[in-house]
């Protein structure tokens, strides 16, 4: 549904949902979830994980390797349990395509925060340039090459989530044939925003759309775009960094942490996940390692470059983590969605990434990423990281079990009428109860008298014994987690152990 705005009356963009469909306030169970801290944690989409977090002081940051002579009766796991196919009430079905599950998770609604809106366009002389922004004064610069990506002369329409500095973009290109021989029978544009987070941009799409067709077929006409921003301009704190929080600290507190950004509560494009998973296939379980080692991965595909971007954000989901404290240590898992060779002097400083390119020459940095994309490709130079390119037994029955719960959604979607679920929350909430369960159980390990991990251990954490065993060694390393590895059956115990320590 299309409402105009009060606030603006030239505005004719704003998207909500109907008024017998918003969202209500929050029921006292919620409420209550929110307010009991751990026990109960809120995920999106209704769905929650009992959390039962082992609260002993964190050990020092190291691995040791016993020989399995020495091992003890495993640990009993007792990590987060849900229904796969819980949602919210509400479900997706009422607003076709855009939920807003965002609002429902504590009852709070994000404000619109747009810091900057602008128009680009391709000059046949002087390149990519800003052709128009608001405010005058704002700095752009690096914007006309995020916003209009490299090789999309090729193509006629496309959209891309960018970063600049502290803030996310979104832009809408397109490219109109025209008889003009100063602009080379083609006429390039692409009209976007800037905010502080991009969990909110996606409700901008289709004004951006119209936007760029409209300065396509009549250059120079910016009324709309003024009026947007008067309608959403934000207010930013007065602390200098242009920082604003995605959901504020008060209501979540300590409940949500940086494994799980505020941000990854986006409401995610409509089918991105199921579309993210048909791509891949069995390979979702090496990027799921790769994300959750924090990585800086990297994916590489030509223009368009949209369901790219789509890609990066699904690559995000799988290192979501919910358990309270864990990761804090650990480099944040930053999104940086399109980027180019501005960006290179950017890149030399993170440490874990996920980023898309449309440019061929970042293959060769190898410097700038540890995981390299290439259509369904997945690989990287690093030979510590080479055993991770290949699946075991474990990895299989994973993906298998994710595909069945997909089918059986699917099935009471088609047969029941269930439109109350999604495979989006399906995806997002199954690669977090994995990760939950894998740092339940250690957390709880680490924290008990005797902090031996056995391979019994390893498959109550959906692990192969063998081949995850590098893998393991990696993730305690990364956040800093104290067990000792148990090793079955050495044939030669000393070179085990000079090899894990």
């Amino acid at each position: 549904m299309v409402e105009q705005s009060d606030r603006a009356p030239l505005l004719d963009w704003e998207e909500v949902p109907p008024p017998e469909l918003a969202p209500t306030s929050p029921s006292p169970e919620t409420e209550d979830s929110v307010h009991s801290g751990l026990s109960s944690y809120p995920i999106e989409g209704g769905a929650r994980a009992d959390i039962s977090l082992n609260t002993s002081p964190a050990r020092a940051n190291s691995v040791t390797a016993v020989s399995s002579e020495s091992a003890h009766s495993p640990h009993k796991y007792s990590g987060p349990g849900r229904d796969a196919s819980a949602t919210d009430e509400e479900g997706d079905c009422a607003f076709h395509g855009l939920s807003v599950r965002d609002r429902r998770i504590t009852g709070w609604e994000e404000k619109d925060q747009i810091v900057a809106v602008f128009v680009v366009t391709f000059d046949t002389r002087s390149g990519n340039m800003i052709e128009w922004c608001l405010p005058q004064d704002v700095n752009l610069e690096g914007v006309e090459f995020k916003s209009m990506a490299s090789g999309s002369h090729r193509i006629s329409s496309d959209f891309i989530y960018f970063r600049k500095g502290s803030y996310f973009g979104l832009a809408c290109f397109a490219n109109m044939p025209v008889e003009s021989e100063l602009e080379r029978g083609a006429r390039m544009k692409s009209v976007g925003i800037l905010s502080p987070s991009y969990t909110l941009l996606y409700r901008y799409m289709h004004f951006l759309e119209n936007q760029v067709r409209h300065q396509l077929q009549s250059p120079g006409q910016y009324s709309p775009l003024e009026a947007f921003y008067e309608d959403k301009k934000a207010v930013l704190p007065s602390g200098g960094n242009g920082l604003v929080t995605a959901c504020p600290t008060s209501v979540l507190g300590p409940i949500v942490n940086r494994c799980m950004h505020p941000e990854m509560k986006i409401t995610h494009p409509a089918g991105c996940m199921s579309q993210f998973i048909r791509f891949f296939g069995e390979q979702i379980m090496v990027l799921w390692k790769f994300a959750l080692l924090r990585k800086r991965i990297l994916i590489f595909s030509p223009p368009p470059v949209g369901v790219v971007c789509y890609r990066v954000y699904c690559c995000c989901c799988l290192a979501n983590v919910s358990i309270p404290g864990m990761g804090v240590s650990v480099p944040e898992f930053r999104p940086f969605f399109y980027i180019n060779v501005a960006d290179i002097a950017a890149l030399e400083t993170e440490m874990s990434y996920v980023a898309c390119t449309t440019e061929k020459i970042f293959e060769e940095k190898k410097e700038l990423y540890d995981v390299y994309i290439d259509n369904q490709n997945v690989k990287t130079h690093r030979e510590s990281l080479q055993p991770l390119l290949r699946l075991n037994s474990a990895d299989r029955e994973k993906y298998r079990k994710l595909c069945e719960q997909r089918q059986l959604l699917l099935y009471s979607q088609e047969v029941d009428g269930d439109c109350t679920s999604n495979e989006e929350d399906l995806f997002i909430l199954f690669f977090m109860e994995q990760n939950n369960r894998i740092f339940q159980t250690l957390s709880e390990v680490a924290g008990s008298a005797d902090p031996t991990l056995s391979a019994e251990h390893m498959r109550a954490m959906g692990l192969d014994p063998h081949s995850d065993r590098g893998f393991l060694i990696d993730l305690l390393e990364i956040y800093g987690i104290d067990v000792m590895l148990v090793i079955d059956n050495p044939c030669c115990p000393q070179c085990c152990l000079g090899e894990l320590m």
